[in-house]
């Protein structure tokens, strides 16, 4: 086997362990004796040959290499060789084979076409694996039937056959799935597949898990044939599947994993030494996001994506989910729940307080995905306002004023995500928590995420802030510095007591060269407008800085402290010309009229293929120039919307300030209001419910 890859062209690898005209070694050790070199020979192989999905020459190569490793029923970890074929397959089988792609080197690259050609030659190894008697290699084997198998007959045969055979939650509903998979695949096999599918769900002796999963995959073959009974159909079946819970209810959800799921470790893994806590955060996030603890998740978010715009369809469903009495269902759902009220407005209240429930206290692990999910959800989260509190209270109450620094990990993760959940609702009741947070340096860079929304306890805030900007080392950058968040939430609490520190911030950072830190500081500088005023002698040379950024948030503040147009208009002027045109522009815009001078460079900036640029330079261009240019104004803002959907917020502030000279703009203002899914900024919950507040006003002034 390791003869047939001396002859494989490995110069596409995308990250070469070794000479990129040898067999990597570590392919060699993929057979080792050994179970951790077999580990780091296969991560290795994904890193470099399968990187992030991705298909080269050299892995089509490794093909026949890794079939004959599954082949042979000595071969260690040969579940795990299926599994890597799945994946190369499913990948190459994603893509559109006749798109030509390239590879990492630049050459033009076919292999994904290469690689699905392969996986279907050798499908009828799939058909032998889906009977193997390890499940670990039949529940690749029978995805891959759906994928690579040509035959619609013998691929449906081979399903029927399977189903009765198999007694674990996972594989059946694997079966019925792939089922759905081939029927959308292949025309030829889509009747029989849909009438077997018809036949499962209607059958009364099959398990209540075959039967929704049968239901909802015949609705993903036939969108069009949806019906409206689907859903309380779904719902009685989902009752039945539901398992018994195996201890009292609200207990951890690690405790009703299913065959199949991912759990959680019973604590986190200690962090790297010398990573910045918020990068170890952020991997433990992604590493729990993409656990799945009920087996009929991957079901369920299927049924999801087909019910789409049907959102009280699907709130219905999820409420279904939420109020589970099987603690993995409920786990999952809140996820799904988070998704759906991220993608799509409407009153989601009810789901709001479906999730507010799942904050229970013996329950931190469900607890925590609940809270998560309530501050991403900030401000549709409002009615969860009480519940947040009286958990956070309760915490404090039961385990000490200190939980917030508990060396119980699932407890402290809870406490923690449900007070930034509260703090993000601008509740002074997440105060005490992130105080102690403050004050005991413990995970201090949560607490700064969120202690800006307290304005009304900046006089217990910002001392406490400050001393930590004056300790700060302030030539480090990136994620180990904390310079940026501490003045930033210093600008949002607005207490001129932090002028002074910033203004030292500002002369630290250019003495160490740290320039975006500069830039930073005195972007906080300028939201105090007049009152910091005695940092003037601090900013002003900045505005002649060389680099762009710092030169341009000295200028800003500059205007903001000073309020000299003759001064900052040149200045920024010259900063059109520059990368940080929108910023200049925005300054302007503040301005106004005295800053006319700039006219004639703003409107040659509307005809800029850049949209972004166009609508910075129209808002600017009405701000300054007011009535005489609103014609072209409200022209530009459309356009660029209209191309592209990520400026209306920018489009839509501009056009509320405009008031009755925005009038042509009403027709796409009322469409904005009718759309169900949400828009704006990264479609983001807060920046799409400021969009719609926007639009109701722009409606009202023309009304």
């Amino acid at each position: 086997m390791i003869n047939e890859l001396d002859a494989v062209d490995w110069s596409s690898m995308s990250h070469a362990y070794g000479p990129a005209d040898d067999v990597p070694v570590w392919l060699r050790e993929m057979v080792s004796a050994d179970s951790g070199t077999r580990e780091t020979a296969f991560g290795n192989f994904y890193g470099a040959a399968h990187h992030q999905g991705d298909v080269y020459p050299c892995t089509v190569a490794s093909l026949p290499f890794l079939f004959a490793l599954a082949e042979d029923s000595t071969t260690p970890d040969r579940a795990s060789v299926v599994e890597l074929l799945l994946s190369i397959g499913r990948a190459a089988s994603e893509r559109d084979i006749d798109v030509v792609y390239f590879s990492p080197d630049g050459t033009e690259s076919k292999a994904h076409a290469d690689a699905v050609s392969v996986m279907r030659e050798r499908a009828d190894v799939f058909v032998r694996y889906a009977a193997d008697p390890d499940l670990l290699v039949r529940r690749p084997a029978i995805e891959g039937l759906g994928l690579f198998l040509d035959d619609a007959d013998r691929a449906l045969e081979v399903l029927r056959g399977r189903l009765p055979a198999e007694h674990g939650t996972v594989e059946r509903l694997l079966i019925v799935r792939t089922t759905g998979d081939l029927g959308l695949r292949l025309p030829a096999a889509h009747a029989a597949a849909t009438a077997w599918l018809d036949v499962l769900a209607g059958d009364m002796a099959s398990p209540p898990d075959v039967r929704l999963a049968a239901l909802v995959h015949r609705a993903r073959c036939t969108p069009q044939g949806i019906e409206g009974d689907i859903v309380p159909q779904a719902i009685a079946l989902l009752r039945k599947a539901t398992p018994t819970p195996q201890h009292a209810p609200g207990g951890d959800a690690r405790g009703a994993c299913a065959g199949g799921c991912a759990c959680t470790p019973a604590s986190p893994p200690p962090a790297a030494q010398d990573v910045p806590p918020q990068i170890a955060a952020a991997f433990e996030d992604l590493e729990r996001h993409s656990r799945v603890h009920a087996p009929t998740t991957s079901l369920l978010s299927a049924f999801h994506d087909v019910l789409d715009a049907r959102v009280p369809e699907r709130t219905a469903l999820l409420t279904e989910q939420l109020r589970s009495s099987d603690h993995a269902t409920r786990y999952d759902a809140i996820r799904m729940t988070q998704d759906l009220i991220q993608a799509w407005r409407g009153d989601h209240t009810d789901l709001v307080l479906r999730l507010a429930a799942c904050l229970l206290p013996e329950d931190p692990y469900t607890a925590t995905a609940a809270a998560e999910a309530l501050r991403s959800l900030t401000p549709v989260s409002e009615p969860a306002r009480e519940a947040l509190a009286c958990y956070v209270d309760m915490h404090r109450t039961v385990h000490g004023l200190n939980v917030w620094a508990t060396p119980q990990p699932l407890l402290r993760r809870a406490h923690q995500e449900a007070v930034l959940a509260l703090a993000r609702l601008g509740d002074l009741r997440a105060l005490p928590s992130l105080l102690t947070a403050l004050d005991d340096d413990a995970d201090a860079w949560r607490a700064l995420q969120v202690v800006g929304q307290l304005r009304a306890a900046a006089d217990e805030l910002v001392p406490r802030l400050t001393r930590r900007l004056a300790d700060t080392d302030l030539a480090q950058e990136g994620f180990g510095s904390s310079a940026g968040a501490l003045v930033s939430a210093l600008a949002a609490l607005r207490d001129p007591a932090a002028v002074p520190t910033i203004t030292n911030a500002v002369i630290g950072a250019v003495r160490h060269k740290n320039w975006r830190t500069a830039a930073s500081a005195l972007d906080a500088l300028a939201s105090f407008g007049a009152a910091a005023a005695p940092a003037l002698e601090v900013v002003r040379p900045l505005a002649d800085a060389e680099d762009i950024a710092l030169r341009t948030a000295a200028t800003a503040a500059l205007w903001e402290l000073e309020g000299s147009a003759e001064t900052v208009v040149p200045k920024l002027h010259d900063l059109l010309d520059s990368y940080q045109h929108d910023a200049a522009a925005g300054v302007l815009g503040r301005i106004g009229p005295p800053a006319a001078m700039v006219l004639p460079r703003l409107r040659t900036m509307l005809t800029a293929d850049y949209e972004w640029i166009r609508v910075h330079a129209a808002s600017a261009l009405w701000d300054i120039g007011g009535e005489a240019e609103a014609p072209t104004v409200v022209q530009t803002l459309l356009g660029a919307w209209e191309k592209n959907e990520a400026t209306s917020n920018h489009v839509l502030a501009c056009l509320n300030r405009m008031g009755s000279a925005a009038a042509p703009a009403l027709s796409r203002v009322l469409a904005e209001l009718a759309l169900l899914r949400r828009s704006g900024r990264f479609r983001g919950t807060a920046d799409d419910e400021e969009l719609q507040a926007t639009c109701r006003a722009v409606v009202t002034r023309l009304a």
